[in-house]
């Protein structure tokens, strides 16, 4: 395929159109710890997170990229102070357009998606406000039971926080889309990892926010993409978000055991990404080759050619060999859209 096709490519696949062939996407990221935090005090934080970019563009020429936001992980109001109780999230304020944490977050995607000479898609990842605290307070703030813990306590306190958050993220989203050029994001949403978060409570307290980003993106674009994170196997009840206008879905097929073709006609036969598992060790990490080929021809059978992206669960291990994920690709071209072959993809 032309190089100049895989931006179609990819926006026929997300409007269910007929493509010349079945596409791939995986992701991971580049830097990590501390490091995806500190993009605004440490510039060679930056130069890794756009490198590897243009490393993986250069090596893969995958058939679009997903964005990462690393270094970026900390929204600032989260990070100035230690949040030690719930009543605390009410310090929490939203910074505005004019702060690094936006700007130069817009001028590393303009740089990032340039990189790859406007010949694909690119969709830029965006934390919902929840996840931003939720992250913060697990990997800045080394609690990994905080979230939970104020979400049962104080939800309204999160909610506050969340809804200050999400005026800056909103902006973001549209500045991205608008002024660096992504053609959408990956908007990144979670359940909270508790039996207090039922539905009800989620939709009061979680919800408003992640929507108001959602209508911003939507509002910017016409092709953004939800992905309920199944990370670090955490399960999602993926009935509170079958109203989040998306589209295209990304899901832990393999936590919540919802396949995709199941995913696909609940989230109303909207576009479907995924398949693999994305954990290290797991088929498309460390298992036989063959095995790949054979589920990736299994994959398509069972959910059909239209309206899907072959992919992970979440970003996958970084120290994948990229020939895995080009098996994939050249698995899902042997048997699918014009270049369909009749024989087994073990067979050729």
């Amino acid at each position: 395929m032309a190089d100049t096709d895989r931006r179609k490519l990819i926006f026929d696949a997300f409007d269910n159109k007929e493509t010349e062939r079945v596409p791939v996407g995986f992701w991971f990221h580049f830097v990590f710890g501390d490091d995806q935090f500190r993009g605004l005090e440490d510039r060679l934080v930056l130069d890794r997170v756009i490198d590897g970019h243009k490393d993986f563009y250069d090596a893969f020429n995958p058939d679009f990229v997903k964005i990462m936001s690393d270094g970026f992980f900390g929204h600032p109001s989260l990070l100035e102070k230690t949040i030690a109780h719930a009543d605390d999230l009410y310090n929490v304020k939203a910074v505005g357009p004019d702060h690094p944490w936006i700007t130069e977050q817009v001028k590393t995607v303009k740089r990032i998606k340039e990189s790859f000479n406007g010949e694909i898609a690119t969709f830029y990842n965006i934390f919902s406000p929840a996840n931003y605290i939720r992250i913060a307070f697990e990997a800045w703030d080394k609690d990994p039971e905080k979230f939970t813990r104020f979400f049962e306590t104080d939800p309204g306190a999160l909610a506050y926080a969340a809804n200050e958050i999400a005026k800056d993220v909103a902006l973001l989203t549209r500045k991205v889309i608008e002024e660096a050029g992504a053609d959408g994001i990956y908007l990144s949403v979670q359940n909270v990892q508790t039996s207090a978060a039922t539905k009800e409570a989620y939709h009061t307290y979680i919800a408003p926010s992640e929507l108001d980003v959602l209508a911003a993106a939507n509002a910017a674009s016409d092709y953004n993409i939800l992905h309920i994170c199944g990370y670090e196997h955490n399960q999602n009840n993926l009935s509170y978000y079958q109203d989040y206008e998306a589209k295209a879905y990304n899901w832990a097929i393999h936590t919540e055991k919802i396949s995709l073709k199941e995913g696909k006609d609940f989230f109303g036969n909207k576009a479907v990404i995924g398949g693999f598992d994305n954990n290290a060790g797991t088929l498309l990490d460390a298992g036989n080759k063959a095995d790949i080929a054979q589920y990736t021809a299994d994959l398509i059978q069972e959910i059909g050619e239209t309206g899907v992206i072959i992919g992970a669960d979440c970003t996958v291990n970084p120290e994948i060999e990229l020939e895995r994920l080009a098996l994939v690709r050249e698995t899902a071209a042997g048997v699918s859209g014009k270049n369909r072959k009749q024989a087994s993809p073990l067979h050729n």
